[in-house]
């Protein structure tokens, strides 16, 4: 008697997970964009039992998440508005290798984006600021060895730290209450002295005089492998990938939510999670809800045979470049322009880039370099923006991660995919909110 009671609780109970499997199952969702933060909404969406459709206007193009410098930066916590940044800017804008340019036509456009950049380096929006990019960062690798695990992509990440560089004693001990506040938020630092770094990566030149090793850092063996791994993934689970422009997201009679693409069509869905990288501002917009975003384009070169060997990757601090050994060859990163979505890119800044990683690695043969420009969606706080919109609460936003897309994508997958489902998110996302911008 016992036995059959058992038995027919246990049957009930798998009646009723079956039976929240299939409400679930009905539950649509519709992702715009399919970068990197796109894929790991939807990755996480799909394993939740959602019905996933992820639109976007080229969804094999040529995007940020396919060439970016591929580093898990979990020990980057502090604003880019650091307390002195501000005051550098305009040396940096006057240097034909600086890090950093502004197109005249541009500059008053940027304006709001700038007032709010410069007071997120006051103190108090400083500790702000890296708390809460300390608490995103400290689930990254919680969050994301499982995901590259399920996509069968565990060989893709080396664990290996990262050398951050100087050339200069000034600008060592000009860091060093960025470097002391990143060991109060949890980040392992150990100073080095430029031969000490050196016998690390001997293909470093005498020019660095110091260095830190950031053992937490790791960076991946090709980010375009894993977008498009993650991508035939979702698709053999049965997610949508279309392309397809969306224009505005709007209430329709028969579903929640209608998706209006542009040259026309629609796309009915339960609910909808904006990750359009930088052009996801102009949605959100339509929405109502205004957010600070912009295209900071990033640059690089990739050498396919540089004829040196670098095992991890190379942050030149005061030059803000890194350089990055990847299954594709060395890639060497950086540069910031500010100059909207629609300005043509100026592949001097690649080379510049070249130039400034031949000082520091003097072995390098940099023929055959294939350059490359892409839009990074940066907010004047560095936080991304995840959450809820403000007017309408099937709509969420998953955009704004700057530097940090490959970084924060599957954790910001998980905290969309706990909002989404209606579960508690895993960490307090106040932080994060659209309206920190109105």
């Amino acid at each position: 008697m016992i036995s059959l009671a058992i038995w027919i609780f246990l049957y009930l109970c798998q009646i009723g997970i079956r039976g929240a499997r299939c409400l679930l199952s009905e539950l649509r969702v519709a992702v715009v964009g399919a970068g990197i933060i796109g894929l790991a909404v939807a990755y996480h969406l799909e394993k939740g039992g959602a019905k996933v459709t992820i639109i976007d206007r080229d969804p094999q193009g040529d995007k940020a998440s396919l060439v970016n410098a591929g580093g898990i930066a979990v020990t980057e916590v502090m604003p880019a508005s650091a307390p002195g940044v501000w005051w550098r800017v305009f040396g940096w804008m006057l240097d034909p290798l600086g890090p950093l340019t502004v197109r005249a036509t541009y500059a008053p456009k940027l304006l709001p984006w700038l007032a709010r950049f410069a007071k997120s380096g006051t103190p108090r929006e400083v500790d702000r600021i890296s708390r809460a990019l300390a608490a995103i960062n400290a689930r990254v690798y919680e969050d994301l060895i499982p995901m590259l695990e399920d996509v069968g992509l565990s060989d893709e990440l080396h664990r290996k730290g990262a050398l951050t560089l100087y050339e200069t004693e000034s600008g060592y001990r000009r860091d060093a209450a960025e470097w002391e506040l990143k060991r109060s938020r949890g980040i392992v630092v150990e100073e080095m002295t430029g031969n000490e770094a050196r016998e690390m990566e001997p293909a470093l030149g005498p020019r660095v005089c110091r260095a830190v090793f950031t053992p937490q850092w790791s960076h991946v063996s090709d980010p375009k492998n894993i977008v498009k791994s993650m991508s035939d993934w979702l698709v053999s689970r049965g997610v949508v990938i279309t392309r397809g422009e969306v224009c505005n997201i709007v209430p329709a009679s028969t579903s929640p939510l209608s998706l209006q693409l542009s040259g026309g069509g629609a796309i009915s869905t339960d609910r909808a999670v904006i990750a359009a990288g930088a052009w996801s501002a102009l949605l959100a917009r339509r929405l109502g809800d205004r957010a600070l975003l912009e295209s900071e384009r990033g640059y690089n070169a990739t050498i396919a045979a540089p004829g040196i060997t670098v095992e991890r990757q190379l942050i030149f601090a005061e030059r803000k470049f890194v350089a990055t050994p990847l299954s594709c060859g060395l890639r060497i990163g950086g540069a910031a322009e500010f100059g909207g979505l629609n300005a043509v890119a100026n592949f001097k800044r690649s080379d510049v880039l070249v130039e400034l990683a031949h000082r520091y690695l003097p072995n390098l043969q940099s023929a055959g370099a294939t350059n490359w420009a892409g839009h990074r969606p940066t907010t004047p706080d560095t936080l991304p923006v995840i959450g809820v919109s403000k007017h309408n609460p099937d709509v969420f936003y998953a955009f704004g991660h700057g530097h940090l897309g490959l970084t924060q994508a599957a954790t910001t997958g998980r905290l969309i995919g706990e909002l989404v489902l209606h579960k508690a998110p895993s960490i307090d996302l106040a932080p994060y909110a659209i309206d920190r911008f109105q």
